[in-house]
Formats: C-alpha cells, structure tokens, sequence
C-alpha cells in the first residue's frame, strides 16, 4: 500500500484550520488551483471526501474532522521536534480533551481536574455529552479520555476500549435532619422519595435493594443528574438517594442530614481510553492519582 503523502496532508491541516483557501494559498506562496490540487489527491488516497462547500466557505465533512484530529497531533508533534533539536527547547505546554458524562457528579470531575489547576504549562477541555456522543469522541480521537460512572466495555478482551476503575463513593438516604432516628424500611413507609433516574446504576441497586427487603417507595421526583438531585434533595423536602458528598455543604450546614448509609450501594468513577492509543504523560499521572483513593474531594 502506498504511503501516505504527508505534504498533503500539511496542506489540508492548514486549510482545515483556516477555512479559507484562498488566503491559505497567499500564506503558503501557492497558487489556489495547486492547493485545490494537493487535496483532492489526499482525497483521492484516502477514499473520501474531506471538505464540503457551503456558500463561500468550505466545511470539513465527518471524515474531514477526523483526519484534522489526527493532523493535528501529528504536525503540533512534528513542530514540537523542531524546538527540541533546532533549540533545545522542551514542550512549554500539554492540551488535554477529556470528555465528561453529562449527569456525573460534579464533586468527582473537580477532583480529578484538580492537579491540573496547580500545574503551570497545561490547558485542557472539559465536554460534557451524553455516553454514546464520548464514545464516538473517543474512537474519532478528539477526546483523549472520558469519565463515567458507567463501565465501558465489560472487560471483554476484545473491546476497542480501556475502562479503568477509579473510584466509588457510598450512596445514602439523605433528607430533613427531623427524620433521624426513624428505622429504615419501615419508618418511611408514607414519605415521598426523590431518585436517580430508572436507567442509572445506582438506581437499579436501590431497586434491587428496595425488592430485597420488600420496600416500595412513593417517588415523588427522578433525576438523572446528580447536580438536579442535590437540589431536589434540598428544596423538597422528601428523601433523597444520592452520595453525601454530592450534598456535602448541606449536611454541613444542617439543611439535610445523611440518615442511613445503604449497604453495598456504591456510584463508581471510571476512566476510559482507546486501548493502544498514545496517552500523554500527564493523563496517565491523572488516571494513577485518581485511582488510588476511594473518594476524591471537591465539589459539585
């Protein structure tokens, strides 16, 4: 197979990124035409069209954005090379993209972020989607890594993805500190109940729990969000099922209590990374630091 023509691709990162041909042909002393040219042959290599034209300005096609990812590290890694050997100069600064579920506890990413905020020279992005668009995020490479709280791949040999536990943190009944001392089933028989939503893990443990000591709750609110049940928790008055720590200014404050620890129920923080694929060193630091403890601190 022949080899990838990497002059073209140099020429494509370069309109990619400008969206304007023509003023990327003035830059690069080229004519348009002969730009035109070098990237309808990379085109032409890789099977697929890379950019489509809407008005006067070209759009990068979802094959398009997926080779940029790619460019992008290759030619910031090749520029990086040149300082090294021409000048001696080491890399000033690392870009991190890490994907983050949308209904994650809030307390957990900024515990995880937190070395970063300390360390001089590294940016990063946080994007917050749902599970199947980090995924996607993940296997295009525009995120380096993602964080769930919903394990990735099932330890199956032959997945695409590393899913690495980090973390839990144990999940209790919280809710107005005048419900203390009330037995648990039995003493909340006729209170009302905000939970996690009926697809999350943690709802399906309470569930299971729930049938196991013969216990149907009277909802009054899902949420899949843990940001949401934090306040739902503290604003409705009813019993929430939720970590403590997702509430911890509350409890501090006295507006809510944390009432019975429920047993075996945990919400777990995983990392998850393209198996094979190149991590930058600080990411594995991250990954490592994370995983040593049970809790991270912060808040949500």
């Amino acid at each position: 197979m022949p080899r990838l023509n990497y002059h073209h691709l140099y020429y494509f990162w370069q309109v990619a990124r400008d969206g304007n041909l023509t003023r990327v042909a003035t830059r690069l002393h080229v004519s348009q035409s002969a730009l035109s040219t070098q990237i309808r042959q990379l085109e032409e290599r890789l099977g697929h069209a890379l950019f489509e034209r809407q008005g006067r300005s070209l759009q990068l096609t979802r094959q398009g954005q997926r080779v940029l990812n790619y460019a992008n590290d290759i030619f910031q890694r090749g520029e990086e090379l040149e300082r090294l050997v021409f000048e001696g100069e080491e890399p000033s600064s690392q870009t991190l993209r890490i994907g983050v579920l949308s209904t994650l506890s809030r307390n957990f990413v900024d515990g995880f972020i937190e070395p970063m905020l300390e360390r001089q020279g590294v940016r990063f992005s946080l994007h917050a989607r749902g599970l199947t668009n980090l995924i996607n995020g993940l296997s295009e490479q525009y995120l380096d890594l993602i964080l769930t709280n919903t394990e990735v791949g099932g330890g199956d040999e032959g997945s695409l993805w590393h899913c690495q536990l980090l973390a839990r943190q144990p999940v209790s009944v919280i809710g107005p500190a005048e419900f203390r001392g009330r037995d648990l089933p039995t003493g909340y028989q006729d209170c009302e109940w905000v939970l996690p939503g009926s697809r999350t893990a943690i709802r399906g443990a309470f569930d299971a729990w729930c049938a196991l000591v013969r216990f149907s709750p009277k909802i009054k609110a899902e949420a899949d969000d843990m940001a949401m049940l934090r306040l739902l928790a503290r604003d409705s008055g009813a019993l929430a099922v939720l970590p403590p720590v997702v509430v911890q200014d509350e409890l501090q404050q006295g507006r809510l209590a944390e009432l019975h620890v429920l047993p075996n129920l945990y919400e777990h923080f995983y990392a998850v990374t393209v198996k094979g694929a190149r991590q930058p060193a600080l990411l594995t630091e991250l990954v490592q630091k994370a995983s040593q403890t049970d809790k991270l601190p912060g808040k949500v």
